[in-house]
């Protein structure tokens, strides 16, 4: 089974950015999408990104031109650059991978907390 490992979070200050990896334990080059999501305190997992194996990239409205994912199928790695970070942005990401129909893989999650 394929393992995500993700890194990179932590405490930010609003208008602050960070960078978020998630490493795979497998090749990444054939799955055919990568993403990550976030769980706000108190609030359902969302949709925040995702970039296909052809380099497609999907945001959900609320960080299109604050975030940008992007992978390195080399190094088995996707990135999420999180730039004018609000306290809203608040929450625990979680790198997926979805190999095919069938499959869905997730990390552990890293936290991301944004003081106003």
């Amino acid at each position: 089974q394929g393992q995500l490992v993700e890194s990179g979070g932590g405490l930010a200050q609003a208008g602050g950015s960070l960078r978020l990896s998630c490493a795979a334990s497998r090749s990444i080059s054939s799955v055919n999408v990568m993403g990550w999501y976030r769980q706000p305190p108190g609030k359902q997992r969302e949709l925040v990104a995702q970039v296909t194996s052809g380099g497609l990239t999907t945001y959900v409205g609320s960080v299109k031109g604050r975030f940008t994912i992007s992978r390195d199928n080399a190094e088995n790695t996707v990135y999420l650059q999180l730039n004018s970070l609000k306290p809203e942005d608040t929450a625990v990401y979680y790198c997926h991978a979805k190999p095919n129909a069938f499959t869905n893989y997730w990390g552990q999650g890293t936290q991301v907390t944004v003081s106003s």
